[in-house]
């Protein structure tokens, strides 16, 4: 008893001597209720899935994060330094060191091998049956948040170069994965992390453990973290396979008052002057909802759900059109946490409720029919309804009816003295009713969010070995742009040892098998190619319209890091009237003279877009090329004669308009093998068209639209969704 008592006194004071600054306190932040619930589920029971927070700048998504926290408890973990330090006592020339972070010595079947290894050296082979000779130490729960701008070896785990060039082996340095075992793993702005990455840590979370297969290295260790990850839906939306892993997904925007207002400008304020008074302002409150916190922990695993629960809880997915099976998994997880955090064994129709709001709710995709059927199973101790009545009973005595009224009454009340009336098993409706299904505003509905993602930013990114961010090394082929210094010391680093024997007066030998580059990426817009038949009685219409769907493009272009240019064919040759370009003032200055009228030279057309689409390909600017061809597919002046190479005299017309035709498709079936898209808009009428414009779109592999009255909102309309699509 009195080491039980040494120890929480040990913890209460490695709690008080956490750094002067400390998190603004969970308890202490303004409204956001059902976002502080799920994190207390989720801190619970961390293998939820995690907990993902959307909102607008300034909501308070970070600091509800690092408010939770300050709520928990510190852990014991294996003293990885003191186990060292007793293996360098007893002089061992073992070059292990141990993988594992924050492990716990109350699970060794957790244990890395190398950590195995070094405690069979330090204490005996019978050290799993010596705990308490085991070097340990209490520390605070890990908060690590991932950088913007992480790399794959910084998050799994890499070699160490320092400690392989002076061993000449392989040494591994674990990463951020590991650092977070047993704590808090942050991902703040997670959409604008690089897909890989956010691929790697659901992958680790998801699994509890990090499999490292990299480097030559097959390694593994435990990763039971709780994950949190916050984003702003107006820089971009997230994957729907990304939203569908997080067990909870809530929005951070809430609707408040201006007293409310006042009283969170107060609290920052108050926070910011003097934030370890502040906290203990909040001590009395953060220490229950710790107490609280930790007793569940202890309680999750004696909590039970009966067969009928789950039934409901999947009748509800079922009701909401919920894809998958995640849903009615992480509710029955969600409703055993809040079962927990109540304090009680058995799970009971509010903490259903609550799993169907935080989990099913904003997975739905329909509305239940008003003619469902389905019904939950009545509680234990509701009795059945009473038969319908005839009309002979009906005119019984009022005397009577009042006497049994009476005798109800009486039965009722010494019920009510005999046990208080407890919370029904099932909720006696289902929440996800046609005629009173309230969505609460803190959800997150996955719907919007997917309607949202096709609206999202760039839409592609691209790789280089110039310019962009540092995504990981690769083995180089042919000669190396940017070197990756780390990579390349890394492979060199085991062979250090035999190489200085050959080479004494160097510290370092790097050969040119050890060489690696730098794999760079970037986002990357797209190019829209207009390619306007200047040529006939129509081309004044057909331009005017090129020329209000440059000006609606170049509106987005910013964002999207979209380039537009235009380029009519008219006479005997096409010119690049507008070069690619994002800037509308320079649009409208090149458009303002638009030449119409002569032949059409379609062959020389597509040759000219071809050659502006080649030149912003190779500046690694741009993702995809979509060439808008707003034409008939027709054309009547050959490429040689727009060269300047040749005249056409006496040629028999037929022949010349077949190899014309069969010119202009040969061309065409040029653009996919230099990746160039090409989308056709025939402007000619139905009843006279003569299909040149579909063949022509069937030879560039690419996509035809007739639209005899294109104006310029659905030429634009048509391009954007041709960038999406292709």
């Amino acid at each position: 008893m009195n080491q039980e008592l040494k120890e929480k006194g040990e913890i209460k004071d490695l709690m008080k001597s956490k750094d002067s600054f400390r998190a603004f306190p969970l308890a202490a932040i303004t409204g956001h209720s059902l976002l502080k619930l799920s994190l207390l589920l989720a801190a619970v029971d961390p293998s939820l899935g995690g907990v993902i927070i959307a909102g607008g700048r300034g909501t308070g998504k970070s600091v509800l994060a690092r408010g939770l926290h300050t709520l928990l408890p510190p852990i014991e973990v294996l003293d990885n330094e003191l186990i060292l330090e007793k293996l360098t006592e007893k002089n061992s020339g073992t070059l292990l060191r141990p993988i594992g972070r924050n492990l716990d010595p109350d699970k060794p079947e957790e244990w890395d091998i190398s950590t195995n290894k070094l405690l069979e050296e330090v204490i005996g082979s019978d050290y799993i049956n010596q705990i308490e000779e085991i070097p340990k130490k209490v520390r605070e729960a890990p908060f690590i948040q991932v950088p913007i701008g992480i790399t794959e070896d910084r998050l799994v785990g890499s070699i160490d170069v320092a400690a392989s060039l002076s061993t000449g082996e392989q040494v591994f340095q674990p990463g951020i994965l590991a650092e977070a075992h047993r704590g808090v793993l942050y991902v703040d702005d997670i959409n604008l992390l690089d897909d890989g990455i956010i691929n790697l840590i659901l992958e680790a979370t998801g699994r509890e453990k990090n499999n490292i297969e990299r480097d030559g290295l097959s390694l593994s260790h435990p990763c039971k973290s709780l994950l949190i990850a916050t984003y702003n839906p107006e820089e971009g939306a997230l994957r729907d396979h990304v939203l569908d892993r997080f067990a909870i997904v809530l929005s951070a925007d809430q609707s408040i008052d201006n007293a409310q207002r006042v009283e969170i400008t107060k609290s920052v304020l108050s926070h910011a002057e003097n934030n370890v008074k502040f906290s203990e302002k909040w001590s009395e409150e953060s220490d229950n909802l710790s107490t609280q916190l930790i007793l569940a922990r202890q309680w999750l695993k004696d909590v039970k759900i009966t067969k009928e629960q789950i039934t409901y809880l999947v009748n509800e997915a079922l009701r909401g059109g919920v894809e998958g099976h995640r849903s009615e998994l992480f509710a029955v997880k969600v409703a055993k946490a809040n079962a927990a955090l109540r304090g009680d064994e058995n799970v009971n129709s509010e903490d259903l409720k609550v799993a169907v709001r935080l989990v099913i709710l904003p997975r739905a995709m329909q509305i239940p029919p008003e003619d469902d059927d389905i019904q939950p199973p009545p509680p234990e101790d509701q009795s059945p309804p009473p038969p319908p009545q005839s009309n002979n009973e009906e005119s019984e005595p009022d005397a009577n009816e009042n006497d049994n009224d009476q005798d109800q009454e009486q039965e009722e009340e010494d019920n009510s003295d005999g046990e208080e009336e407890s919370t029904p098993e099932i909720p006696e409706e289902f929440i996800l009713d046609p005629e009173a299904c309230m969505v609460d505003p803190d959800l997150l509905l996955f719907s919007s969010a997917k309607a949202k993602a096709g609206n999202s930013g760039s839409r592609s990114v691209i790789f280089s070995d110039s310019r962009g961010r540092y995504v990981k090394p690769i083995i180089p082929r042919g000669k190396v742009k940017r070197i990756a210094v780390d990579a390349t010391l890394r492979a060199a680093a085991p062979y250090q040892k035999s190489r200085r024997l050959r080479n004494p007066n160097k510290s370092i030998v790097i050969e040119e098998n050890d060489f690696r580059a730098k794999l760079l990426q970037k986002k990357a817009g797209a190019l829209v190619i207009f390619l306007v038949d200047a040529s006939g009685s129509m081309a004044l219409n057909r331009m005017q319209s090129a020329k209000g769907a440059v000006i609606r493009l170049l509106t987005e272009a910013y964002e999207n890091r979209d380039e537009v240019a235009l380029i009519p064919f008219r006479g005997n040759q096409a010119e690049v009237l507008l070069p690619p370009t994002r800037s509308i003032t320079a649009a409208k200055r090149r458009l303002e003279t638009m030449p119409c009228g002569g032949g059409s030279p379609l062959a020389h057309g597509l040759t000219q877009s071809a050659k502006v689409a080649k030149n912003a390909l190779s500046t690694g600017d741009i993702g995809q090329v979509i060439v808008v061809g707003i034409t008939d597919g027709r054309g009547n002046v050959p490429l040689g004669l727009s060269l300047g190479q040749n005249e056409v005299e006496g040629k028999d017309n037929e022949n010349e308009n077949v190899n014309l035709k069969q010119e202009v498709l040969d061309i065409a079936a040029k653009y996919p093998m230099l990746g160039i898209k090409l989308l056709v808009i025939d402007t000619e009428r139905k009843f006279i068209a003569s299909g040149f414009g579909k063949e022509l779109a069937e030879a560039a592999q690419g996509k035809y639209v007739q639209l005899p009255k294109a104006t310029d909102k659905a030429i634009a309309a048509m391009a954007l969704n041709a960038i999406n699509e292709f």
